[in-house]
């Protein structure tokens, strides 16, 4: 018997080269740990977004900006409130980095590159 595809919800994520190579690291299919510092792992709902965060912060303080796109089990999702940091558009997810091993095993498919910025 197949089983049906679950429905996936696209997600994008602004980051920079550091977390970027450790994406590769873990093979293009997870996010890694926080750090200490960082108790919320954000990925965005739209593209314009990230490529505004990627574009106008990523890149002034590390030299490169990329946009990441991935996908994740909707249903999964539904834990998350949408959460508006700011203009209409300013949509993100605010993931507790405790559950981010849970929130990886939710990806579908492979996370990917769609915009670099230098």
């Amino acid at each position: 018997m197949n089983e049906t595809p679950r429905p996936t919800t696209t997600l994008w994520r602004p980051t920079g080269p550091v977390e970027l190579a450790l994406v590769r690291d873990l093979s293009w299919r997870a996010w890694p740990p926080r750090l200490p510092e960082q108790p919320i792992f954000y990925p965005v709902l739209n593209e314009d977004y990230a490529v505004r965060i990627a574009r106008d912060w990523n890149v002034k303080h590390s030299g490169a900006g990329f946009v990441t796109r991935f996908e994740v089990e909707t249903e999964f999702l539904k834990r998350y409130p949408v959460q508006q940091a700011g203009g209409r558009t300013i949509l993100e997810l605010w993931v507790p980095a405790e559950e981010l091993d849970e929130f990886n095993a939710h990806i579908v498919g492979t996370i990917e590159v769609v915009h670099e910025f230098r």
